[in-house]
């Protein structure tokens, strides 16, 4: 029976995904939605998504995280260098297929090599060294000058002459100005599909024999180690496949504007705040809790742009209501108790029939 439970909750958290992605677009094919409107859909979601992939450090592994922009500015441009450098070669739906596949297996990459000395640094030291992680990327990326020829790649630290390219060459990171001309082939489907199967992924490891031990190991570290348990496989494991995830949130940023760069704006520490702030409203732990958090708290201020005056009281009104809701004591017991009363009228139904 717990285990049926369980799957429904996982089959809610998904049904909530799709029915969400059938109310849009029908408000798009009706014209009930703003040509504006409809620009923050694949942000909403990749913000989503990059919840998703940081609560499985914070909530499922344990380990807090302000770093995660940087996993998301990895994959935007690894994706976006490979799109722009194969854009006469391949055709457009296998080149952002591929760009996706090169953009998760670079973050995927950087998140294991990073994690190999973070994670052995725990509470406050693993948040400042994810902090300079994510600060180092976006200022290595601001200092490249990436392009290409008939010789392949060509990279400088300097300036654009120093890359040496023939003539004819195109170069594709300009510094500070980032890279320009990425096809978007971005847009709210695909990005409800990448939702999707992080969902998929993020929750079938988190009922698996490894989702399990990660959670040991958050829970405690000494006695998961005492039985035999490897810390140190189990929380890079964790930690790859969140900066994977968050590297794929990264390529569908890097796919859905025409003018890429690596500024505080868009993957600087108040970016991997507000993902944090997404994951701590939604509920530490609570897979479906951050999608919900992030589409609200990501759509709330545009909703209210109209009421200048009060929109940002309102949306802090909004979060501390969520907070509220989801940490206060009297709040999660009552939370608690009507969810116990809904179990037992569906009990006592089934038993009826």
């Amino acid at each position: 029976m717990k285990k049926i439970l369980k799957l429904n909750g996982d089959l809610t958290t998904y049904l909530i995904v799709i029915a969400a992605y059938i109310f849009f677009e029908i408000l798009i094919l009706t014209g009930s939605l703003s040509s504006h409107m409809q620009g923050l859909l694949v942000p909403m979601v990749y913000y989503a998504i990059a919840a998703v992939g940081l609560n499985l450090c914070v909530g499922i592994l344990g380990e807090l995280s302000i770093g995660h922009a940087g996993f998301m500015c990895v994959g935007a441009f690894s994706s976006a260098i490979f799109s722009n450098t194969f854009a006469d070669t391949i055709p457009g739906g296998i080149r952002f297929f591929l760009a996706f596949v090169v953009g998760i297996l670079v973050s995927a990459l950087f998140g294991f090599l990073i994690g190999i000395p973070v994670l052995r640094l725990n509470g406050d030291y693993l948040a400042i060294v994810t902090l300079a992680f994510g600060e180092i990327i976006k200022t290595i990326i601001n200092a490249m000058y990436v392009g290409v020829d008939a010789n392949g790649l060509h990279m400088s630290l300097t300036s654009a002459s120093d890359m040496n390219m023939e003539a004819g060459g195109r170069t594709i990171i300009s510094g500070p100005m980032g890279i320009t001309g990425t096809p978007r082939d971005a847009n709210f489907t695909i990005a409800i599909v990448v939702l999707l199967i992080s969902l998929f992924i993020v929750q079938n490891l988190v009922k698996s024999c490894d989702g399990r031990a990660i959670m040991a190991i958050r829970d405690n570290r000494i006695a998961a180690e005492s039985v035999g348990i490897n810390i140190t496989r189990f929380k890079i494991l964790a930690f790859t496949i969140s900066a994977a995830i968050a590297g794929a949130a990264g390529v569908l940023f890097g796919h859905n504007i025409s003018s890429l760069q690596a500024t505080s704006g868009n993957f600087g520490y108040n970016i991997s705040i507000l993902i944090l702030v997404y994951v701590v409203l939604g509920g530490i732990g609570n897979i479906k809790g951050s999608v919900i958090a992030a589409a609200i708290l990501y759509m709330l201020p545009e909703m209210l742009r109209g009421l200048n005056t009060y929109r940002m009281l309102i949306y802090s009104i909004v979060l501390i209501a969520m907070m509220l809701f989801n940490w206060a004591p009297s709040a999660r017991d009552w939370r608690a108790k009507v969810l116990s009363k809904f179990s037992g009228m569906r009990k006592t139904g089934r038993s009826s029939k």
